[in-house]
């Protein structure tokens, strides 16, 4: 196994959890909050997404999908189009309201689709480049990337937990 092929799988497991958080819940569930300061499924799963297309197109040079295909407009959320949710409160988490979990899920299968075709051409070498000296030290493309992993799944699980709390009132 390489180096791309365990990215490969790390992010279609980030893809399974999601699809499962979201399965089957409408647009209420999807912004219900456990408590007024709780993240949404909608939020978590919106955000997880936004983090990754961000980070994955800067690291490959490309144009975010939220902005390139129109996801923004289809989302049409009172946020600044580069907001990727970092930093938000509540009321910036309640304005995340979807009309469907497919939304949802389109976007962040989109995401995915060039997320993996992106880390499948990556070899063990290119890891070690350099993609953001703003930190000391430097940020490489591999720290970057498992960094995106493990943001995805956390925030991800987190959805998840939502989900069954939801279910089980």
């Amino acid at each position: 196994m390489t180096s791309a092929d365990l990215l490969a799988d790390a992010f279609d497991r980030i893809r399974e959890t999601v699809h499962g958080a979201v399965r089957g819940l409408g647009p209420d569930d999807l912004a219900a909050r456990l408590d007024g300061g709780a993240n949404t499924v909608a939020w978590l799963v919106w955000h997880l997404t936004r983090i990754q297309d961000d980070h994955v197109a800067d690291v490959a040079g490309a144009e975010q999908l939220w902005t390139a295909d129109g996801w923004a407009d289809r989302f049409a959320l009172p946020l600044p189009p580069g907001d990727t949710g970092y930093g938000h409160g509540p009321d910036e988490v309640a304005a995340v309201r979807v009309g469907s979990a497919d939304l949802l899920t389109g976007y962040h299968d989109a995401v995915h689709a060039r997320t993996a075709a992106y880390v499948r051409t990556l070899r063990d070498t290119d890891l070690g480049r350099v993609v953001d000296e703003r930190w000391d030290p430097p940020v490489t493309l591999g720290v970057r990337l498992v960094s995106v992993v493990s943001d995805d799944l956390q925030h991800a699980g987190q959805a998840a937990f939502v989900r069954g709390a939801l279910l089980r009132r």
